[in-house]
């Protein structure tokens, strides 16, 4: 165990769909994206699925014969290191793709698991490359996607490799709260969070132990306090200095509604 630094490790939000079920045409990537057909998925043989807290969604290495919309819940991507350990690559949030890179290449180069309970819509591989044969529009909007994720990616790596852990904390929860806000889910004031603190580290590349103590410096210093599966963002301006954050790099992204629901 750890320090006591106020965090509840039993994160409430597993069970359940976390947060939101999002209904077709109701995606965060706007009217360019899943909105106004720019994704046409009519005529496809599709099914909606859920998946408990844990489930693996894709293997690496493994072929997939389909790609699935994350409906609801969050999910991440993960690389199995040498030394028994993980490094999760991503997180997928309501609207996300999985399965793109296993789309294209034949097999996916990462491996899918559920962070809480999911559900997706599963499109069959030979369906959702008819869809893109068929729309232009679906294909650039595709891509925009593919290269959103790869943005975020980039931008885990730069973080990695800048060895500053306090950092590198302020960085991910500001992100996540922009994509959070993305689907009416987050505010500068905080939002629901259903991660661990060793998926965190995991994200990280950090011990827990290390997450642990930059949590406690961030409560203390009056900037952020997770607990109970929800971030709450006491001093939004000095965090994003703190972070050097700028969510360029996430795309069109708009400004954070004044209120969270949960928030209170």
């Amino acid at each position: 165990m750890g320090e006591d630094d106020g965090y509840d490790r039993n994160v409430t939000q597993r069970g359940g769909l976390a947060n939101k079920t999002l209904q077709d045409g109701d995606y965060p990537w706007g009217a360019d994206f899943w909105n106004s057909g720019a994704v046409d998925l009519s005529g496809l043989h599709t099914r909606r699925l859920t998946r408990r807290a844990g489930a693996e969604l894709l293997h690496r290495g493994r072929p997939c014969q389909a790609v699935y919309v994350l409906t609801a819940g969050w999910t991440c991507s993960y690389h199995l290191l040498q030394n028994g350990g993980r490094q999760i690559v991503n997180l997928q949030l309501p609207g996300d793709i999985l399965g793109l890179q296993g789309l294209f290449l034949g097999v996916p180069s990462l491996s899918f698991q559920a962070v809480t309970d999911v559900e997706v819509l599963e499109v069959p591989a030979s369906d959702f490359m008819q869809a893109l044969k068929r729309n232009n529009q679906t294909v650039a909007s595709v891509y925009r996607a593919a290269l959103r994720d790869e943005a975020i990616i980039v931008e885990h790596l730069a973080n990695l490799g800048g060895g500053d852990a306090t950092q590198s904390l302020a960085h991910f929860l500001l992100e996540t709260g922009v994509r959070l806000s993305q689907l009416g889910l987050a505010s500068e004031t905080g939002y629901l969070c259903p991660l661990s603190q060793d998926e965190i580290a995991d994200v990280l590349g950090l011990s827990s132990v290390h997450v642990n103590r930059v949590l406690r410096h961030f409560r203390e210093e009056g900037l952020v306090t997770f607990r109970d599966g929800f971030v709450r963002i006491h001093d939004y301006q000095r965090l994003v200095t703190l972070a050097s954050f700028d969510p360029v790099y996430l795309g069109r992204v708009r400004a954070f509604p004044d209120a969270v629901a949960g928030s209170d």
